[in-house]
C-alpha cells in the first residue's frame, strides 16, 4: 500500500483504513493497514500496520477505533481554536533558510494571526524553486494533508502566490480550503477597510485577483465562500460568471477613478494655497497612526497588529512659529505587496507624490529593523518617490537602550522618540518645522 493511496483514503475522514490483496485466482493476500496517530510534535501524524494475511487479522476493531478516536480528539482540542475558528497549517518553499527567509517566516506568521486564523503548524520546504505544479510537491503536499487530518487544520496557507492551475492541482489531493499570501493579505485589508473609498478598492483587488480564477470549475474556489480570503465586500462575487465580474469591476473602477478626480482637485487646492504636505511612511505595524494621533491630537484608530488602519488620514499640525502643514498617514508597506492590491491603492500612494517631506517610521525594538528598512526603500523606488525629502523617526525608543536609539538617530540624520509620550517629539517638531523655514520655495 502506497503512501498515496492512504492519502486518498484519508479524504474521507476515516481513522483507520485496511486495503487487502487479491491474487489471481480471487483469493485474499497480504492485508495493509494504515491509522491516524495524535499530533505530537514532530512525530509522524500516520502509522502503517505490517502487512498480514487477512486470517491472522486480530486487532480488536471497535475498542481500537474507540480509543484512537479519544486520542486524537483529545489531541485536537488541545491544539484546536473554537469551532467556528480557522485553524492552519502554513506552508512556504525556501531556497535556503536564510535570516531574510526566516524573518519572512516570522512576518507570514503575524499576518495570519492579524487576520484572526489559528496556526496549527507551519510547514517549510528548501528547494531552489517552487514546484510549477504544486508549489511543494505532491508528495509533500499529501504528507501536509495527513497532518492537517490529524491537527484539525480547516485551511491551508501558502506563502507564494498561487497561480489558477497551482490552486487547482492541489485541491485535487486536499479536502480543504486553500489560499495563498495574497488572498490572506485581501482578507485582512477587507476586515480593516471603514470608508467608501478603502471598500471599493477592496473589492476591486478581490476581484482582479480572483478573475482569472473563475474559468471554468475550480474546486478551491468552490471551497472558499464565507472563509479567510475571501471576507468582505468582495466575498459574494467569488462564484458569480465573468460578465458579471466584469461590470461590477467597471462601475468600482468609475468610482475609484471620480474619488481618484476628487483627491487631485484636493491637492490642487492645497498646492494653490502653498499648504505643505507631510506623508507620513514606514512599515506596517511601526507606529505610524500613533505617531499622527500624538502630533495632532486625534484619535485615529491603532492596534498592534499589521494594517491595523487602512484608510489613509489627513490632520492638520501647526508649528510653534506658526507654520501650517498638513500631515498625512499612509497604508503601511509589506515586503512583496500583492500587485493587485499596489494596483488598487494606487490612487491612495500617489499623495507621497505631492508631499514636500516623507517621515519614515521605524520601530526600533524590531530586531529586523533593518530589513524592513530595505523593503521600505524598494518600495519608494518602485513608487519613483525615493528622491523625496525624507526624515526618518525612529520609534518605541522607551523600548531600546537609550545609546542604541541615539546611534541609530545619529547615523542616519533623524531622530528617537516615543509615539506614546509626547514629551519625545520637541526635537522631532523642530526638525519638521526646520525643513519648511528653510526650503528654497518659502523665499
Amino acid at each position: 500500500m502506497t503512501f498515496e493511496d492512504f492519502t486518498d483514503l484519508a479524504k474521507l475522514r476515516l481513522d483507520m483504513i485496511y486495503a487487502i490483496e487479491v491474487k489471481d485466482n480471487g483469493d485474499p493476500g497480504l492485508a495493509y493497514g494504515a491509522h491516524l496517530m495524535p499530533a505530537a510534535g514532530e512525530r509522524a501524524v500516520w502509522k502503517t500496520i505490517d502487512p498480514t494475511p487477512t486470517y491472522r487479522i486480530d486487532i480488536p476493531f471497535d475498542k481500537f477505533i474507540s480509543d484512537l478516536e479519544e486520542d486524537i480528539t483529545g489531541s485536537q482540542a488541545a491544539l484546536s481554536a473554537g469551532a467556528n475558528e480557522d485553524r492552519a497549517i502554513l506552508v512556504a518553499v525556501v531556497p535556503s533558510l536564510s535570516e531574510d527567509a526566516k524573518i519572512a517566516l516570522s512576518e507570514f506568521k503575524a499576518l495570519a494571526s492579524a487576520a484572526g486564523i489559528t496556526v496549527m503548524d507551519t510547514v517549510v520546504q528548501k528547494r531552489p524553486k517552487p514546484d510549477p505544479k504544486y508549489v511543494v510537491g505532491k508528495g509533500k503536499v499529501m504528507d501536509i494533508y495527513v497532518k492537517a487530518l490529524a491537527v484539525d487544520a480547516n485551511l491551508l496557507i501558502f506563502d507564494h502566490e498561487l497561480s489558477p492551475s497551482q490552486a487547482r492541482s492541489i485541491s485535487d489531493i486536499v479536502d480543504i480550503r486553500v489560499i495563498d499570501r495574497t488572498q490572506l493579505i485581501l482578507d485582512i485589508f477587507a476586515q480593516r477597510a471603514r470608508t467608501r473609498e478603502g471598500k471599493i478598492q477592496v473589492e476591486l483587488a478581490q476581484l482582479r485577483y480572483y478573475m482569472p480564477r473563475l474559468v471554468g470549475r475550480n474546486p478551491s474556489l468552490s471551497r472558499l465562500a464565507g472563509g479567510i480570503g475571501t471576507r468582505g465586500p468582495g466575498e459574494s462575487k467569488l462564484e458569480i460568471d465573468r460578465r458579471k465580474a466584469k461590470n461590477r469591476m467597471t462601475r468600482l473602477e468609475k468610482e475609484a477613478a471620480a474619488i481618484g478626480r476628487k483627491r487631485k482637485l484636493t491637492r490642487l487646492r492645497r498646492s494653490r494655497g502653498e499648504v505643505p504636505v507631510i506623508s507620513i511612511i514606514g512599515y506596517t505595524n511601526t507606529g505610524k497612526s500613533t505617531l499622527l494621533n500624538t502630533l495632532t491630537k486625534s484619535k485615529v484608530l491603532t492596534a498592534d497588529m499589521p494594517f491595523a488602519t487602512l484608510d489613509p488620514s489627513s490632520k492638520r499640525l501647526r508649528f510653534p512659529r506658526d507654520i501650517e502643514v498638513i500631515i498625512t498617514d499612509t497604508v503601511g508597506f509589506i515586503r512583496d505587496l500583492p500587485g493587485d492590491l499596489r494596483a488598487a491603492f494606487m490612487a491612495t500612494l500617489e499623495e507621497l507624490e505631492d508631499a514636500h517631506l516623507l517621515l519614515e517610521v521605524i520601530d526600533l525594538a524590531d530586531p529586523d529593523m533593518e530589513y524592513r528598512m530595505k523593503a521600505v526603500d524598494d518600495i519608494l523606488k518602485a513608487l519613483n518617490v525615493d528622491t523625496k525629502p525624507r526624515l526618518k523617526v525612529f520609534n518605541k525608543a522607551d523600548k531600546c537602550d537609550p545609546d542604541f536609539a541615539e546611534a541609530n538617530a545619529l547615523r542616519y540624520g533623524g531622530v528617537a522618540v516615543s509615539a506614546l509620550d509626547r514629551s519625545t517629539l520637541p526635537p522631532l517638531i523642530e526638525k519638521m518645522e526646520g525643513f519648511f523655514l528653510n526650503s528654497p520655495s518659502r523665499g
